[in-house]
């Protein structure tokens, strides 16, 4: 068995959690290096998520991904909105209209995301953006899914995209905000890298 809409739905949910729990942490991540409004906005942008399923439960995970990135375009403020929204559509355009979700396809969606953040914000890894959480973890999601085990997918995703937001500490900002700071961004965990961490981790508990 794949992954269904009721996975989606529960990823949601959890990351609309780990973004309400997280918040003062993101919040402290940005203050050094960008506007010190990213978990401010994240926050804000999954409770408006929740609001607007709650109002339109979506039939498969593709609407379910859609409708989210739809939601953050219009609600989170700085990149981060477009980046996400742009992930989640272009995840949802890989899922189409499946019901079940196998491991092939989910790595599939989750490359498509995180190239829609490439061409979006055109960051390479590297550049101590959410795509130096992104790309390892897109990496070991199509590695694992010669498996066929979504659970496995999700799990080697998710550890990769936190190995990822670490390993953001030492590196110099090339995009961004940070990007001005030179040679004092170094030492500062990238807040986009670590909420994208967070973001797969709960689509890892919401498969149980």
């Amino acid at each position: 068995m794949g992954l269904d809409v009721q996975w989606a739905l529960r990823w949601l949910a959890l990351s609309a959690e780990a973004m309400a729990e997280h918040r003062e942490e993101l919040i402290e991540l940005d203050r050094p290096i960008g506007d010190s409004d990213h978990g401010e906005n994240m926050d804000r942008g999954f409770k408006a998520v929740m609001v607007k399923i709650a109002e339109a439960p979506p039939e498969t995970a593709g609407a379910a991904l859609k409708m989210t990135a739809m939601t953050l375009m219009s609600k989170v403020g700085g990149a981060a909105g477009p980046l996400y929204g742009t992930a989640f559509l272009r995840a949802a355009t890989a899922l189409g209209d499946a019901d079940d979700i196998d491991a092939a396809t989910l790595a599939a969606a989750f490359q498509a995301a995180r190239d829609g953040i490439v061409a979006r914000g055109k960051a390479e890894s590297g550049d101590k953006t959410m795509v130096d959480a992104w790309t390892p973890a897109v990496d070991a999601a199509v590695a694992a899914a010669g498996n066929s085990d979504v659970h496995k997918v999700l799990a080697a995703a998710a550890e990769a995209a936190e190995a990822g937001a670490v390993s953001t500490d030492p590196m110099l900002a090339r995009k961004g905000r940070a990007s001005y700071l030179g040679e004092r961004s170094i030492g500062h965990r990238d807040p986009g890298a670590v909420s994208t961490a967070l973001i797969l981790r709960a689509a890892v508990g919401a498969a149980g």
